[in-house]
C-alpha cells in the first residue's frame, strides 16, 4: 500500500486507534530518513506521545508528511536541473551537487540539524549500549565522534569541523555496516559537514 493510503487510514476516526497507529508506523516504514526507530523517536519528540494521544498522532503525521513533501519538491527540482544540464551537454552530475535520490535515508527535510542531533541521542541511548563493550576500533571511534558531537551541541570551529570530516572519511572507508554509516551521516549533518 502507498504512503498516501496509510496516511488516510491514520486520519480515519472510524478506525480503531491501534489500526491508525499501525498505519502511522507503516508511513514511517515507507519514509524513514533517520532510520525507523530514530524517525519515530524524533516524531515523538516533536509531536508528543502519539501512541496514546490522537492530537499528537495527527501532528506527527503532519510532520512526516511535510518532510516527505519537501523531499519530493527537492527531487522535482533536481530532476529539472538535470534535464537542463543534459540539454546543455553535461550528461553526468557534478560530484558537489547533492542528489536527493541518495539522501532520503539520512536527511530530515525541514530541520535536518535538529533531527540529526536527536537521532544521535537516540543512537547513544538505545543502540550503542547493545553494541558496547566492543573491541571494534571503528565502533569505538564512531562512539567518540557521537559523544563529541552531542557534548559540543554540534557547534564546532571550522578547524574542528575539518578534523571531524577527515576522521569520518577515514571511518567510512573501514565501515561494513549500513547502520553505522547512517550514524556517520547523522554526525555529518548535525555538525554542518553536509
Amino acid at each position: 500500500m502507498s504512503f498516501a493510503n496509510f496516511a488516510r487510514r491514520v486520519r480515519d476516526p472510524d478506525l480503531p486507534y491501534r489500526w491508525r497507529l499501525s498505519a502511522f508506523r507503516s508511513c514511517v516504514q515507507l519514509y524513514r530518513p533517520l532510520g525507523f526507530e530514530a524517525t519515530l523517536s524524533f516524531l515523538e519528540f516533536q509531536a508528543g506521545r502519539f501512541q496514546h494521544d490522537e492530537a499528537a498522532l495527527l501532528q506527527a503525521l503532519d510532520a512526516i508528511e511535510a518532510s516527505r513533501a519537501a523531499w519530493h519538491a527537492e527531487l522535482h527540482a533536481y530532476a529539472t536541473r538535470r534535464r537542463e544540464a543534459k540539454m546543455q551537454g553535461r550528461r553526468s552530475p557534478r560530484a558537489e551537487e547533492p542528489n536527493p535520490n541518495l539522501q532520503v535515508r539520512w536527511y530530515w527535510y525541514g530541520n535536518p540539524r535538529k533531527a540529526a542531533l536527536l537521532a544521535l541521542r537516540f543512537w547513544r541511548r538505545q543502540r550503542f549500549p547493545r553494541l558496547l563493550p566492543s573491541s571494534d576500533p571503528v565502533l569505538l571511534e564512531i562512539t567518540i565522534c557521537v559523544r563529541e558531537c552531542l557534548d559540543f551541541g554540534a557547534v564546532f570551529t571550522e578547524a574542528q569541523r575539518d578534523l571531524l570530516g577527515v576522521r569520518l572519511s577515514e571511518i567510512e572507508q573501514r565501515l561494513h555496516s549500513a547502520d553505522l554509516l547512517l550514524v556517520v551521516r547523522h554526525i555529518e549533518v548535525a555538525s554542518g559537514l553536509r
